[in-house]
């Protein structure tokens, strides 16, 4: 028996020895990874891609021994793999037509991401979470049948089912969401799903590849692909930043490209057919307010087919998706009418108490799917969002198609085929159940540790728990003296939104290189309110000045750029276009609002108007902080308010295309303050005989 013991015992050892795999604890630089592309004579695997399959794929060939590399033309998670609805799932709706078509293939794909959805939570828990999510009902029907269809999911999650669904009655459901509309409504069921950060998420399974030791590299493009007696045998890059071209040898070169799967594919063969059809996504990001702190809404049915989301993220309210065939590009904009069309099926599902305004939109963005073509489809819509791993005559590996969820089973799929057909010498897969950067050390009340340790702010200290994981006190590390008695550390980019100074400083570490970066993929400011990432922007690009020694032209273009980011692809332009468009109200009481604070008659208003009338109010604000209220309606940038700029900007308020102006605000409260005192009467000036 005692033999018995130690062979087993040691057998164990063997076994837990063989997937212990070499972390490393600092990350190793960007110029690091550069040179370790660049000095390396061969790897085993190559990746072009770095959204979430690309860098899925990075992390399964590192942890199967296989020296690996992987580039990407912009930054981790800078397409598709940051724009999605942040849900985990396994497609309700696929499950759907699986039942309703007797479809295998698609009943086999819900399986599989329910299965990914469980893994998904357990590898990256600070940076998910069940979701749970209310399906409403309006007709008697329909609840049967919903119900029985949910149940379904549940039974087809088997042992990774979240939490089982359940039934709720009328007064229950608007007890729950009461923003629901009441009319003829009869009920509802919840069921659970995943939610996530998605960027982040991506994020981390590149940063834990780079810590097993692959060569990641973020804005280094492939400018072609070598080859040697027509097999491809590497790639030639140039790096972004200092414009350098370098070759690197690959033993397999990995196609996962996303939406531009078919450009690589044509850098191999300009005779292949496409096998990828782009497909929009708009998404559109309201004030939490619209729905409650940990409950979805599923519009199953809009009045155009699609399935539209209603979701709590970041303590805003998310809300999408349209699915509308479209060109592949890698600045996507998010259009007018898909905009209106979303918020016109928002507000067909909440109360009439609630008021649906244009001007609550606080970013908005579009994101490409990669969907696979289908000869036979008539719509993206119908598209079965598999995926498909093919191999060129010259051996280049392509995976396309797919969903989030699955980015880790599309990954083990296609190094299985690598590996296959390359004849590399890997070991097994090990990704499942494999912890990602920031998973090690998390508890649910980190943060307290953060505040106490540290003297964080309680709201602070939760969002760097669950954007780090156990990294979060590195950032706290990171964090800056505030000079008040509380909270000891931790500036904030800007005063609504728990993001700190420190943060950018990490972010340098975790490779970002632009402003965009930080904004939109490190902190998800960008995708919360683009307002709030244009006034925070000076300040970041300060701090990366100084990290980076960018000069001062340097500093300014990357202003300049992430200043069309947000403008284009964020929805900011979508908010100057609301406040330019032609008013059609009596403005009569708003020309004479402006009149009280331009007394000189010039026909604009400056800070030092503003000021002057605050202070006759007793009402003091920061000179900065003036000037970022003023900047908001300055649509042409002259450092003034015109009397036609106003005149607009209280158009749209007054039309609901612009809420939460601060500057109307502001004119409102001084108005009525200045009403309210009425003319000085003589005695009690001191005037008089």
């Amino acid at each position: 028996f005692y033999f018995v013991f130690l062979f087993f015992f040691l057998f164990f050892l063997l076994f837990e020895a063989d997937l212990s795999l070499p972390l490393a604890k600092e990350l190793p630089s960007r110029h690091a990874q550069l040179n370790a592309l660049r000095s390396t004579e061969e790897f085993d695997v190559l990746v072009i891609g770095g959204g979430a399959t690309g860098a899925g794929c990075a992390l399964d060939a590192v942890t199967r021994n296989l020296k690996t590399a992987l580039v990407e033309r912009d930054d981790f998670s800078s397409g598709t793999s940051s724009r999605s609805t942040k849900l985990i799932h396994g497609g309700v709706r696929y499950l759907q037509k699986a039942i309703m078509k007797l479809d295998y293939e698609q009943y086999l794909m819900v399986k599989e991401a329910l299965h990914e959805r469980a893994n998904l939570l357990e590898i990256a828990p600070h940076l998910s979470a069940p979701l749970p999510i209310m399906l409403p009902v309006y007709k008697w029907w329909q609840l049967p049948y919903y119900w029985a269809g949910i149940k379904m999911y549940d039974l087809v999650a088997g042992i990774h089912c979240l939490k089982s669904s359940y039934v709720l009655s009328k007064s229950k459901a608007l007890e729950l969401f009461p923003m629901l509309k009441k009319d003829r409504l009869v009920g509802a069921i919840v069921y659970y799903d995943g939610q996530h950060n998605d960027a982040r998420m991506n994020l981390s399974i590149a940063l834990t590849a780079a810590r097993y030791g692959a060569a990641v590299c973020n804005y280094t493009e492939v400018v072609r692909l070598l080859k040697h007696d027509g097999k491809v045998c590497g790639v030639r890059c140039k790096d972004l930043i200092t414009g350098q071209e370098f070759d690197v040898k690959a033993k397999c070169v990995i196609n996962a490209t996303g939406p531009f799967t078919d450009s690589v594919r044509k850098m191999d063969s300009q005779q292949v057919e496409n096998i990828c059809q782009p497909s929009a996504g708009v998404h559109i990001v309201i004030p939490g307010y619209y729905s409650p702190d940990n409950m979805g809404l599923l519009d199953p049915s809009t009045s155009d087919g699609r399935v539209i989301f209603f979701l709590p993220w970041e303590k805003m309210t998310i809300a999408g998706t349209t699915d509308t065939p479209t060109n592949v590009t890698a600045h996507p904009i998010p259009r007018e009418d898909d905009i209106n069309f979303i918020l016109s099926e928002v507000r067909h599902y909440l109360s009439q108490d609630v008021e649906v305004r244009r001007g609550d939109v606080l970013a908005a963005w579009s994101g490409i799917r990669p969907l696979v073509t289908d000869p036979d489809s008539k719509d993206t819509q119908s598209i079965c969002r598999n995926h498909i791993v093919s191999l060129s005559d010259s051996g280049l590996v392509t995976i396309a198609g797919g969903k989030w969820t699955t980015y880790r089973a599309m990954a083990e799929e296609t190094l299985d085929a690598a590996v296959g057909a390359h004849k590399l010498l890997a070991d097994r897969c090990r990704t499942v159940g494999l912890m990602l950067e920031g998973a090690k050390g998390w508890t649910p009340t980190l943060y307290i540790r953060l505040v106490q340790d540290y003297g964080l702010e309680k709201e602070v200290a939760e969002h760097l728990a669950s954007t780090y994981g156990g990294k979060a006190f590195d950032v706290a590390k990171m964090a800056q003296v505030t000079g008040q008695r509380w909270p000891i550390v931790g500036k904030r980019l800007v005063s609504e939104f728990p993001y700190i100074e420190g943060e950018v400083l990490y972010a340098i570490k975790e490779y970002a290189c632009t402003a965009i970066d930080v904004i939109a993929r490190r902190t998800r400011l960008g995708f919360l309110n683009v307002q709030a990432a244009d006034e925070a922007l000076p300040r970041i690009v300060q701090i990366m000045s100084e990290e980076l020694g960018w000069s001062r032209e340097k500093s300014a273009a990357e202003l300049e750029a992430a200043r069309t980011f947000l403008h284009q692809e964020m929805g900011y332009r979508s908010r100057s276009e609301q406040l330019t468009r032609t008013a059609e109200i009596n403005l009569d009481q708003y020309e004479k609002r402006f009149h009280k604070f331009d007394k000189e008659n010039k026909g604009f208003i400056t800070i030092v108007d503003v000021q002057r009338v605050l202070q006759s109010i007793n009402v003091h604000i920061n000179e900065n902080a003036l000037h970022e209220i003023l900047n908001e309606v300055d649509l042409n940038k002259n450092g003034q308010v015109e009397l036609n700029e106003f005149l607009q900007l209280m158009s749209a308020v007054k039309k609901g295309q612009v809420s939460d102006s601060r500057l109307a605000i502001l004119m409102m409260t001084a108005e009525e303050t200045l009403d309210k005192r009425g003319p000085v009467t003589v005695d009690r000036s001191g005037g008089g005989v």
